[in-house]
């Protein structure tokens, strides 16, 4: 018996292939929640698809020390003047980091501190590394034309507490101005 190993995953043609994956998908009739302008969003069709995410839990989901393996696929969209985006979320043991590489596309990170003090955004484009503090919740945002595809790599017991921004939201949006991406407060 051979001490070398097939690799389990790969990233191929901008997936992730191999092993065990978990694959959701999320449409706008899930997303009541994050996007500011509730008429707009009322007027879209709540079967059309904002995001998928595909994902690899090599080690049980709590494990201390373990890691986790995403890629999330964002579909050009908008709600009103705000762009299609994911949920976003602190990790619920706040002090855990991420890691995030863009593939494909144009794209937005946006970051606020956990008091909501500050928010702030990093441009997503292919190639790009970002890494995301502990403490930090985050979302993306397709600002382009085509797909958003970026990797993901984060703690396997880090967690995901979707709650608090459900509740209170980010303390700004990005939305377009003048065909530019631009954060605002919310009103």
């Amino acid at each position: 018996m051979s001490s070398i190993l097939a690799p389990k995953l790969h990233f191929r043609r901008l997936e992730l292939q191999g092993g065990s994956l978990d694959r959701i998908s999320r449409r706008v009739g899930d997303l009541d929640d994050i996007f500011h302008d509730q008429r707009a969003y009322a007027a879209l069709p709540k079967d059309k698809l904002v995001y998928e995410v595909v994902s690899s839990f090599p080690v049980p989901d709590g494990t201390e020390g373990g890691l986790f393996i995403g890629i999330t696929y964002i579909y050009p969209g908008k709600v009103g003047d705000e762009y299609f985006m994911t949920k976003g979320h602190f990790h619920k043991i706040r002090n855990r980091a991420e890691v995030y590489v863009c593939m494909e596309g144009e794209g937005m990170l946006i970051l606020m501190n956990e008091d909501r003090t500050r928010t702030w955004a990093e441009k997503m484009e292919p190639g790009s590394v970002h890494y995301i503090n502990g403490f930090t919740a985050h979302r993306t945002a397709n600002t382009g034309s085509g797909m958003l595809s970026f990797g993901a790599c984060w703690p396997s017991d880090a967690g995901h507490d979707y709650d608090t921004i459900s509740e209170h939201g980010f303390s700004k949006i990005l939305v377009e101005r003048g065909g530019v991406p631009t954060l605002v407060d919310r009103a």
